[in-house]
């Protein structure tokens, strides 16, 4: 009997070997491999044992009874556990600029900086002047908001951010940062921004701030791994952000009447309307709609393509994702949403008086490319498809603003470069012409 315990002890936990070796009654040992137990394993199995970072090593049989919760390991040798843990360090020392750069991550930089950008989208594109004043603090409030919510989801999703190649050298899973000191760094963030956005700027601003962050770092964390609407609460959470410019400079998202809802029609149909002044245009939700409906659309061909690439990841970390439970409807999804940018930018823009007509034209190429390649991964599928809708969604978003810039309706670019100034003085010039033949 001793002789089957040594082939055995290289499939079963550590502690369970050595009791194996000592005992002479008939074995009953449940095999580790999945053919032997039909039974779904444990979450813990994911994790690696607490024991294996131990500074003594872990061969030397024991007397007392195993303890709750061992981990398996295809063969045990101790060598390997030595190397395990001289390959342990401990933590470095906080500096300030180490603590700079760790907050520099629990913010999820790349995303911070692209909500603050599409949040000065809503900026640019109102009508109504601004101070620099409250520019500033609307970016900064922004920021203070989105680093609240980062850091508030990193701290919930250590266990699961540590299976995934791409999340696991995050700042609290490295254990660079304590949860409760991260969580700490997320409260203050959290209560600046909305704070910052309230004094400085109007509190619908603010409020927008605070349910950012909440839908954020609680529907959408939470949803993750309970339901695929994750993505659809996901997308509101991006949607907001340009709202938020929106109204820093005053302009409403709710109709005070319904004379509110003005047209902008072509100038081929000038006749039948006139164009509303710029006080009319940030009283009119339908601008603040167009700005939610860009970056709301836009999350789905973006992430959508992303998370089928990585969909291993994913379903590793027990996340509910369309790319992992059905990838046709994740590739319909962005199909879908990518046509519905063309009337919620083209048409409902220029409706809504935020450009001119010609921003209707010129958008229809980055429209075309963005539905051709969603279309395509629609219909063929594929990584190399999901790619393609992914990078392109990249480049898509700031083209998109650019040329929303610059139709943006009353910007006078000619005048910027000094092209107009000729035309104003010839305009003044017949004038004066004119007075003097009538005098």
């Amino acid at each position: 009997m001793r002789a089957a315990a040594v082939p055995l002890a290289g499939y079963v936990c550590r502690s369970c070997a050595a009791s194996i070796r000592l005992s002479r009654k008939p074995i009953h040992a449940r095999l580790a491999s999945t053919f032997a137990d039909r039974k779904s394993s444990a979450f813990s199995a994911f994790f690696f044992d607490n024991h294996r970072w131990s500074p003594t090593p872990r061969n030397v049989p024991s007397t007392s009874s195993p303890a709750r919760g061992h981990t398996i390991d295809a063969v045990h040798s101790p060598a390997a556990e030595v190397t395990s843990v001289r390959a342990f360090r401990e933590a470095e020392v906080l500096t300030p600029g180490r603590l700079a750069k760790i907050y520099w991550h629990l913010s999820k930089s790349s995303l911070t900086v692209l909500v603050v950008l599409t949040a000065m989208s809503g900026v640019a594109l109102s009508p109504l002047p601004t101070s620099v004043p409250v520019l500033l603090s609307t970016a900064l409030g922004t920021a203070l908001c989105s680093a609240s919510a980062n850091t508030f989801n990193q701290v919930q999703e250590v266990p699961y951010d540590a299976q995934m190649a791409r999340t696991r050298n995050r700042p609290i899973v490295r254990r660079a940062i304590s949860p409760l000191h991260a969580t700490g760094f997320a409260v203050a963030t959290g209560v600046a921004g909305p704070a910052l956005l309230w004094t400085m700027v109007n509190p619908t601003t603010a409020l927008l701030g605070v349910a950012n962050i909440a839908l954020y770092a609680g529907a959408y964390t939470y949803l993750k791994r309970k339901s695929t609407l994750n993505t659809w609460v996901g997308s509101v959470v991006g949607g907001i952000p340009p709202l938020m410019g929106w109204t820093a400079c005053g302009g409403s998202i709710l109709p005070s009447s319904m004379q509110s809802f003005e047209l902008v029609l072509p100038s081929f149909m000038s006749t039948l309307s006139s164009i509303p002044t710029d006080a009319a245009l940030a009283d009119n939700p339908l601008g603040a709609l167009a700005l939610f409906l860009l970056l709301y659309s836009w999350q789905f061909p973006h992430f959508n393509g992303l998370s089928y690439l990585v969909r291993e990841s994913y379903a590793q970390a027990g996340y509910r994702m369309l790319g992992v439970l059905d990838p046709h409807k994740n590739a319909t999804v962005a199909l879908r949403h990518a046509l519905l940018l063309v009337p919620a930018t083209s048409i409902l823009m220029p409706l809504a008086g935020l450009t001119t007509w010609a921003f209707a034209v010129t958008s229809i190429v980055p429209h075309a490319i963005c539905i051709n390649t969603a279309y395509k991964f629609w219909k063929f599928g594929g990584e190399k498809q999901a790619r393609k809708v992914f990078q392109h969604s990249l480049w898509y978003l700031p083209v998109l603003m650019g040329l929303m810039m610059f139709h943006k309706r009353g910007m006078d670019w000619g005048s910027w470069i000094g092209l107009g100034e000729d035309e104003e003085a010839e305009a003044e010039a017949e004038e004066g012409t004119k007075e003097v033949s009538q005098s």
